[in-house]
């Protein structure tokens, strides 16, 4: 981040920050790197109609662990040697089955421009191994878990891994003591936020998915259809490794309170309890899905909705910048898909509900004086420190918000948010640059100096001392929190609060 190279000119704190942020590993350029630098060679395919045995034996020939399926030059199934292994030898099948009987059909694929960071998310998010790459409708070969392990950057895969694999909630607590280490790996691999928030996100996934399949084993299948939704900074895949957690369950409307209510209740609250036993503490203000106020049929939600964006009162606004945020986990997604595009398709024609939007973020503030510099706290606890979320990170996720309440957008992550607002026109191309930028600078700095926190062995927080900072550092910060206090005022002028 700093190209200040006489260190002997920067305070201490100002180079671990940066030798933190900017990170020594050799192999830091894997994120970026294209899939097909990664490709061994082309890819092994058989027949659509070929057997298990034929394919098992090409599998050895060829000293892979996977076969792709073709039909008339198309990608259609993928067989590999966990398939056999589960499928075929555990099972007893005959070997003159058909291949595809075992294979995964239509698998995931990538596209061969696509950075090693996709398929490392990509593997992390559903437990896989394999990822065909494709230019085009072409197939260019396979990328698997190995070859990402060859480059050393594989942390996020082992411990996905290694959550799949638990059976009690003691082994996912194990793993939730890992993720602060995760952060440090992925900030000394000079890793985006974007990719540093996704990959923790990932793993946040992984243990609630895994906490509510053990907590179904014991009490048995859900009686009717529900779906466990993220909000918050998970909802918008951007954790760090200090977070808590936000949550929700959206349950099917065949949802008798009688009849179900004890069985929810009770799946809520030991994966909420088990989540807040890996590191994710419980919510504050308890907006969490074993709150019996946010475990409610869809019926229900779409009332909520629409009581806040009717009577936008001051906890109808704090309780839109959690739930305006959403996605879905694990169980019924549609249900949720059905929620969001009801919400949005209704929003963007409430010029009172989105005038309350905006004005009501503008206590948050840039820390700017009079004359644009940084002003840092004066009093308290983390007096000397700028709060790089609450005046920083926050501004900036509001001001993605609103661009998605007032196009109807579907996304929910801020950068993706802010990059369609701008192909839609609602953001200017310059601005939407600026804005994504000043959030990525923000962000690592954040990232950064929780990293330099947890190698002090202290709890990691947000409160930066601007003495951390080189000079450089320092006017790239202010420059950022200058664009969003700009986008602050122009979005105050599209909706006065003489509106209100």
């Amino acid at each position: 981040m700093s190209l200040v190279s006489n260190d002997d000119a920067v305070p201490p704190d100002a180079i671990a920050l940066r030798d933190s942020a900017a990170g020594q590993d050799q192999h830091a350029p894997l994120l970026g790197l294209p899939l097909q630098a990664l490709v061994q060679h082309g890819p092994i395919t058989m027949p659509w109609d070929a057997s298990v045995r034929d394919v098992a034996r090409t599998m050895r020939d060829h000293k892979v662990s996977s076969i792709l399926l073709v039909q008339e030059g198309q990608l259609m199934g993928l067989v590999t040697d966990r398939d056999l292994r589960d499928r075929v030898v555990a099972e007893d099948l005959d070997l003159s089955r058909p291949a595809a009987d075992i294979a995964s059909l239509n698998p995931i694929t990538l596209d061969q421009r696509s950075p090693a960071f996709a398929a490392l998310l990509l593997m992390t998010r559903h437990n896989i191994h394999h990822v065909p790459v494709m230019d085009g409708q072409r197939l260019v070969g396979m990328v698997t878990a190995t070859d990402l392990i060859r480059q050393h950057s594989t942390s996020p895969l082992y411990l996905t891994r290694d959550i799949h694999r638990q059976t009690t909630l003691e082994g996912l607590v194990g793993i939730g003591r890992q993720i602060k280490g995760l952060q440090n790996h992925l900030s000394a691999a000079n890793a985006s936020a974007y990719q540093t928030g996704h990959i923790i996100t990932a793993i946040t996934d992984a243990l609630t998915c895994r906490l509510i399949a053990l907590t179904e084993a014991i009490l048995g299948p859900p009686p009717v259809p529900y779906v466990w939704v993220a909000a918050g900074s998970q909802g918008r895949c951007e954790q760090t490794a200090k977070s808590d957690q936000d949550n929700c369950m959206v349950l099917d409307d065949a949802y008798e309170p009688r009849v179900h209510g004890d069985y929810f209740k009770t799946l809520a609250r030991r994966v909420c309890d088990g989540l807040a036993a890996c590191g994710y503490i419980h919510c504050p203000g308890e907006m969490m899905a074993m709150t019996d106020t946010w475990r409610q049929p869809l019926h229900v939600w779409r009332r909520y909705f629409q009581r806040w964006t009717e009577h936008p009162e001051s906890k109808a606004l704090m309780l839109i910048t959690v739930f305006f945020d959403l996605r879905a986990v694990h169980g019924a997604f549609e249900l949720l898909q059905a929620l969001r595009q009801d919400v949005m398709a209704h929003t963007p024609q409430k010029s009172l509900f989105l005038a309350h939007v905006v004005n009501n973020p503008q206590k948050l503030r840039p820390p700017l004086n009079l004359f644009g510099q940084i002003t840092s706290s004066h009093s308290g606890a983390h007096a000397g420190t700028v709060d790089l979320k609450n005046h920083a990170i926050t501004p900036i996720v509001d001001l993605a918000r609103i661009c998605a309440l007032e196009s109807g957008l579907l996304e929910v992550n801020t950068c993706d948010r802010i990059e369609k607002a701008s192909k839609l026109g609602e953001l200017s191309e310059s601005s939407s640059r600026d804005l994504r930028d000043a959030f990525e600078f923000v962000s690592r700095l954040r990232i950064a100096h929780q990293t330099l926190c947890m190698q002090r062995g202290l709890e990691p927080d947000n409160h930066l001392h601007l003495q951390e900072l080189s000079n450089f550092e320092r006017d790239h910060l202010r420059d950022a929190l200058s664009v969003i206090q700009s986008l602050q005022d122009v979005w105050a002028q599209r909706y006065p609060s003489g509106l209100l």
